[in-house]
């Protein structure tokens, strides 16, 4: 199976080095966040960021979006698009992300070429991340791991299903949900090769949290 294949943007697999950051945006990204983004970047090191913004329309959203991107391109940071392949193919983005429903990976592979990064969202199921594989992803996410600030879920993995699934897979896999530097220690040591996180970074100071994970990466 392929790694992730943004390797200009800084993504990299496990083989090549240890767990990394994967910032997903607030759902309000209007007023300063641009500025915020920046300082959460240079403070250390982030391999990706996922745009994530809910309720408007694909212009809007586009508007939103280019000078984030010019951001992360300026930090070799790759930019995913949560859900929209249409929007990922409008940005030129390095990849989308993909919720259960909201696409197929083949749809995304045919839109957005070989070289675009797709994840899928697999919840705790074994099942659908090796789905997932199979159908070409380059990378899965579990989770959520602890309860989220973000994004209510009814799925709680455990620690272990990232063990699992690094003794089987060569795909990276993400964790997601609730992460902070203070319980991220575990996910780390089963195996993840990328902390989602969101709330940890933004509902704070986005630069004292992203070198607060850089100290237990």
């Amino acid at each position: 199976m392929p790694s992730w294949r943004g390797a200009p943007f800084g993504i990299k697999t496990r083989a090549m080095s240890d767990c990394q950051l994967y910032l997903i945006s607030p759902l309000d990204v209007t007023g300063d966040f641009p500025q915020r983004l920046e300082r959460a970047l240079d403070a250390g090191p982030v391999a990706a960021f996922q745009f994530r913004v809910k309720d408007v329309d694909q212009h809007e959203a586009a508007r939103l979006a280019e000078p984030l991107q010019t951001i992360c391109a300026a930090r070799d940071v790759a930019f995913i698009v949560n859900d929209s392949i249409a929007l990922a193919k409008r940005l030129g983005a390095d990849g989308v992300h993909l919720g259960q429903g909201d696409g197929e990976v083949a749809e995304a592979r045919d839109m957005l070429g070989r070289d675009a990064q797709i994840g899928v969202t697999c919840h705790a199921s074994r099942h659908l991340a090796m789905e997932a594989g199979e159908q070409g992803a380059d990378y899965v996410a579990f989770g959520s791991f602890f309860p989220s600030e973000t994004k209510a879920s009814e799925h709680r993995p455990e620690p272990e299903l990232l063990n699992w699934w690094q003794g089987l897979f060569e795909i990276p896999c993400v964790a997601i949900g609730g992460i902070t530097p203070e319980n991220c220690t575990p996910l780390v040591e089963a195996g993840a090769d990328f902390l989602a996180v969101s709330s940890a970074v933004w509902k704070g100071d986005e630069a004292e949290a992203v070198r607060s994970f850089a100290r237990v990466l």
